[in-house]
This record gives C-alpha cells, sequence and structure tokens, in this order.
C-alpha cells in the first residue's frame, strides 16, 4: 500500500522529567508550576516539547535548565560526578493525554544528590521539590499550602509513580542508590537514602554488614567524618560494581 500523509495527523513529542533527590530524608520530586494552558496554574512534572534539532536526551537537559534553572545533566558522565543519573523510563502515548493534540511522550529519570533550590523561568510559574507521599497522594503539603487540588496535570501522577517505582527497584539489584549521595558517604547517609526512596526504617547493624559484605559496592576511603554528629564515621564511595550480589532486598511493608 503506498504511503499517503493524509491517513496519518500530526502529533508531537515531549519529554518529561522524573528528577528524584533526597531532602530532610524524605524522597522528593521536582514539579513545576504551569504557567499556560492547558492545566494552567496546576503543579506538573518539567519537560515540553521536542524540537526538530535535537535528540531526546538534549531536549531532557534543555528543558530541566529552562524551567528550573537547574545545571544540565550529561547523560554520558558518571554519577554523581558528572551531575546526575539520567536515564530513560518509559514512553507515554494514550491518545487523549493532551488536550491540545496527540503528543507522545518520552519521560526521562533523574536522580542526584541533594539538589539546590529551584527558580522558575520559561513558562512555568514556580518550581519546587515536593515529598513523592504527598505527590501521589494527591493531598498534603501542596494543597494545604497553595490552596488548590495537588492533582498533577496531565498523566503526570503515573508518570512519576513509575519513576519512583524504578528508583525503588533498582537500588535493590545495582549500586544506583550511591547516585543520591555525595562522592564520598558514610554507611549511615546511604541507609538514609535507602530509607527515604522505599518509605521504611532498616536497623543499622544489618544494612552495615549487608553493604560493606557486598563485592565491589562499596570502597574505603581512609578518611572520616563527624558531619552526622557522635564519633568519626568511616567514609566510602562507590565501588567499581554496577549489579549487586546478593541484591539488597526491599522489606515487605
Amino acid at each position: 500500500m503506498p504511503y499517503d500523509p493524509s491517513a496519518f495527523p500530526p502529533f508531537a513529542v515531549t519529554v518529561d522529567l522524573v528528577v528524584l533527590t533526597v531532602r530532610r530524608h524524605s524522597l522528593c520530586a521536582l514539579v513545576v508550576r504551569r504557567g499556560e494552558p492547558p492545566f494552567q496554574g496546576r503543579w506538573a512534572l518539567p519537560g515540553g516539547f521536542v524540537r526538530a534539532d535535537e535528540d531526546l536526551a538534549g531536549a531532557a537537559a534543555r528543558e530541566l535548565v529552562e524551567e528550573t534553572g537547574l545545571h544540565a545533566l550529561d547523560p554520558s558522565a558518571p554519577a554523581p560526578a558528572g551531575g546526575a543519573h539520567l536515564e530513560q523510563l518509559a514512553t507515554y502515548g494514550d491518545p487523549d493525554r493532551d488536550p491540545r493534540m496527540r503528543v507522545v511522550s518520552v519521560a526521562h529519570l533523574a536522580l542526584s544528590p541533594d539538589l539546590p533550590a529551584p527558580r522558575a523561568g520559561g513558562d512555568a510559574q514556580g518550581a519546587r521539590w515536593a515529598p513523592v507521599e504527598d505527590l501521589l497522594g494527591q493531598e498534603g503539603a501542596l494543597a494545604r499550602e497553595d490552596e488548590q487540588p495537588a492533582l498533577l496535570a496531565f498523566d503526570h501522577a503515573r508518570i512519576l509513580a513509575d519513576g519512583v517505582e524504578r528508583a525503588r527497584s533498582k537500588i535493590e539489584y545495582s549500586s544506583l542508590a550511591t547516585a543520591f549521595c555525595p562522592q564520598e558517604f558514610t554507611v549511615g547517609e546511604l541507609r538514609r537514602v535507602y530509607e527515604a526512596v522505599w518509605g521504611v526504617a532498616l536497623d543499622p547493624r544489618n544494612f552495615h554488614r549487608k553493604v560493606t559484605g557486598t563485592p565491589g559496592f562499596l570502597v574505603p576511603t581512609g578518611g572520616t567524618t563527624t558531619r552526622q554528629g557522635g564519633r568519626p564515621a568511616q567514609l566510602f564511595r562507590a565501588g567499581g560494581a554496577t549489579l549487586l550480589n546478593p541484591p539488597m532486598l526491599r522489606p515487605e511493608v
């Protein structure tokens, strides 16, 4: 059958970003307040349309800078030294997900240590970090402080939930949890990352035994720190292992 352009209505491609960090021992996501219709005034994940002359990774990095002022992410650099861990999450193409036209979104997941307070830019009226439990629960801090529904625009609640679950599952069997830590960190700081992402309390002794006994997971730096208070704690850096054997299995809640 010959190609008939009229049989294929025009559509657009966007990128949406699930940017996660740990702030005040809570897993937080970056959200922006939409400054234009549709869903004007509602909170949404940062993102936007892919330009004709850019690839998906380039569009994701550009949108992050334009809408929030956060430093561009380099997907080819190692985390955390090169910025944030960045990976494609999933593609969302429901015909009715955007009231303007047919829009397919390629979502990206970004993880990084305690990121700075964002600033709004581009077509965003505001930008902030919000605990994922408030966003996914559709109630709590955002609704109380803004006196507006906390319901995220478009299908962004689904995208956020998928991104959070990806992060929760990947830190079970990979060294991805170290992407939330500075270059040198203590076992206690790493444990608090797991606790924030999983939303559970972990036994400190068992956790220390597991992470230090997993080959290639952590490497001692030879230094210590008292930044958490109390006695000096040993500092580690991420080892060369990308897959953990045995894995760090999530406790059943």
